[in-house]
């Protein structure tokens, strides 16, 4: 699904007025019924009021009902309220002069064709185009795909009027510190392999990265005291010009790994923003697969660039196109972006590329499988786009399965580099891993039982569809037990609650699916639970990788369903064994038992992956198919 054509969910805190039904979550979770009432048209709610037609309901012409939370269609008259009150009626419910497209589901109308159009707190403020505007927001209109005002047409969707709080500007809330843990000196004693051509010696300490002083201060401020393996041979392979593939176990630090470099160059090369240009030209494009990632990206960019001229600038959907091409017109020499917002930015000529240096794809292999590579070739073959040849193209992330490794050299020079930090399957042993044999109807009881001895600590459950977690979340809410969830249906307001009431302890249980599975550095995450296991081994090694970060540890607890998870098992005993767990002797069993196990070697390569040029990957681990590189394709976050 186009992040512009996003139909999101709404959560409510409230109940909703209206025949269309009703919702109430004391955790802010959907638990919601439907019936089919009279009107009840339009009827969307989010977290205050939100009505569909008048007092009483009416909406002539409305299609009642709710659908798993949202509101029901209407026809003309009500649009959904919006956190407060903002309707297309008038105070007594009447369709009026307004004729706003009532397609509520927690926005607002749809847009609107006739007059109307309220403004912060009412009053005429007509619009033109009709629609509300609450603060710091701008008009809802019908405007989909084909521009910001454009696309009249029946399938038309509503427009995104979101506009996200801006990042801090206190140079303490800037350079908030990610606490290493006791056991971050042993990343010195991790195996590094660099494959291909004369590759340059590594660093040992910043200092010799020849960082400039505004970005050495940066560093230092940031906390980083020395580097880790990925960095210590990353930094020098990209200050060398050359085209890299790096695989790194999850929390290793990959992210300063590619930054330090490119803003350095770009720093001695005196580059600065322009805000005097209708067409940004950045000299690097960062790509990541979803929206909370490529923030987190953002934040680490802005935070190395603080001080300086170089402006990073992040792109994704869910948010106001028109604030996004604002942020991009004051100046952008570093563009971070979902792949389905960059593309639109460049096509609407708001981002050029010609003064293109680098090209980065962080969670590679996610951004090479079957959902994102066509919009990748897209991308580079986008007007104005350097040759391979000509630009400089890196690639990260901490599992590489082979077919998405012969991808990939489509996109790399002939002569790059691999590089591979040890720990097999990418997973840390700083992560206890234990596996629970369960079955489908008794993993709510054995969740429940769980949670109870957690308490107040971080517990990330993940599932495998939207649905489960909305339904897992309301159930543990029942069940007192504080949660919020996230996924690729929530609007990008609600996503970006649920991770803050997650990082502050106000929800300490966060359910999620994949979306929540690949980069999100979040700090105190004790506990990992896999509800479901995921359909790829390289999944479940990013899900577990939400905890025991930075050398701190971590607890994950995967729910073992043998009729459903058998096709996993072989890799996943390959996984234990390797990160010094104790493998469980009915799993090992089943291991063996499985379809195509000959000559199945639990102990398995030293490096989760290993350069396929070299011949010698994974030949005993069945490489997923590339379908499956995003855990079962739950997500759509192409956005």
């Amino acid at each position: 699904m186009d992040d512009w054509e996003e139909e999101p969910v709404a959560t409510s805190t409230t109940t909703s007025f209206g025949d269309g039904g009703s919702s109430w979550n004391s955790g802010g979770q959907k638990s919601s019924f439907s019936r089919n009432g009279r009107g009840g048209g339009g009827g969307g709610f989010s977290r205050s009021f939100s009505s569909g037609g008048d007092e009483n309901g009416n909406d002539e012409g409305g299609r009642g009902g709710f659908r798993g939370g949202r509101g029901g269609r209407g026809s003309r008259g009500g649009g959904g309220f919006r956190d407060s009150f903002n309707s297309g009626n008038d105070e007594n419910g009447n369709d009026g002069d307004s004729d706003f497209g009532g397609r509520g589901r927690g926005r607002g109308g749809r847009g609107g064709r006739g007059r109307g159009g309220f403004q912060d707190g009412g009053g005429d403020g007509f619009q033109g185009s009709g629609g509300f505007m609450g603060k710091d927001e701008e008009t809802v209109g019908r405007g989909g795909r084909d521009g910001e005002n454009g696309g009249d047409g029946e399938n038309a969707g509503p427009k995104v009027i979101y506009v996200p709080p801006p990042p801090p500007e206190e140079e303490d809330a800037v350079f908030s510190k990610f606490q290493t843990g006791i056991n971050f000196d042993k990343y010195d004693d991790i195996l590094v392999d660099v494959s291909g051509s004369n590759p340059p010696p590594a660093i040992v300490t910043f200092a010799e990265a020849n960082l400039c002083e505004s970005l050495s201060r940066n560093v230092s401020k940031s906390g980083y005291v020395k580097p880790t393996p990925v960095q210590k041979h990353g930094i020098p392979i990209i200050t060398g010009g050359r085209d890299l593939m790096a695989c790194a176990q999850t929390g290793s630090g990959k992210t300063a790994a590619f930054l330090l470099p490119i803003l350095q160059k770009l720093m001695s090369d005196g580059v600065a923003a322009s805000k005097f240009s209708e067409q940004q030209e950045p000299e690097a494009i960062i790509v990541a697969p979803t929206r909370e990632l490529i923030n987190q990206i953002y934040l680490e960019a802005r935070k190395f660039a603080f001080g300086t001229c170089v402006r990073p600038v992040v792109v994704y959907g869910g948010i106001s196109t028109g604030h996004t091409i604002r942020e991009v017109l004051k100046g952008c020499n570093v563009l971070c972006g979902t792949p389905g917002r960059l593309l639109d930015i460049i096509g609407r000529g708001k981002v050029g590329l010609s003064k293109l240096r680098y090209l980065v794809l962080d969670e590679a292999d996610r951004m090479l499988d079957m959902g994102f590579e066509p919009d990748m070739r897209k991308l580079v073959g986008s007007p104005g786009m350097p040759p391979k040849e000509e630009r400089q193209t890196l690639m990260f992330s901490a599992t590489y399965p082979e077919e998405i490794q012969r991808m990939a050299a489509d996109f790399l020079k002939v002569d790059y580099l691999f590089l591979a930090v040890g720990v097999v399957g990418g997973a840390c042993s700083d992560v206890e891993q234990l596996v629970l044999e369960v079955n489908q109807f008794s993993k709510r009881d054995q969740l429940l039982e769980i949670l109870k001895t957690t308490g107040n600590e971080r517990t990330m459950v993940f599932v495998e569809t939207k649905r489960k977690a909305d339904f897992i979340a309301t159930f543990l809410c029942q069940e007192k037990l504080p949660t919020t969830s996230i996924h690729g249906d929530r609007e990008q307001r609600e996503r970006e609650q649920a991770l803050c009431d997650f990082r502050t302890g106000k929800c300490p249980v966060l359910v999620a699916t994949s979306v929540a599975a690949r980069g999100l550095d979040i700090e105190h995450v004790q506990h990992v639970v896999n509800f479901d296991l995921p359909s790829s081994v390289d999944e479940y090694v990013h899900r577990i990788g939400r905890t025991g970060r930075c050398g701190n540890t971590g607890r994950a607890v995967s729910f073992f369903d043998a009729e459903a998870d058998t096709n996993i098992a072989r890799s996943l005993v390959k996984v234990l064994s390797g990160a010094q767990q104790t493998v469980p002797d009915w799993l090992e069993k089943v291991a063996f038992g499985a379809h195509g196990t000959t000559g199945f070697n639990p102990r398995g390569n030293v490096f989760a992956s290993t350069d396929t040029r070299k011949g010698g990957s994974f030949s005993d681990q069945a490489a997923p198919p590339a379908t499956s590189a995003g855990g079962g394709g739950d997500e759509d976050d192409w956005e």
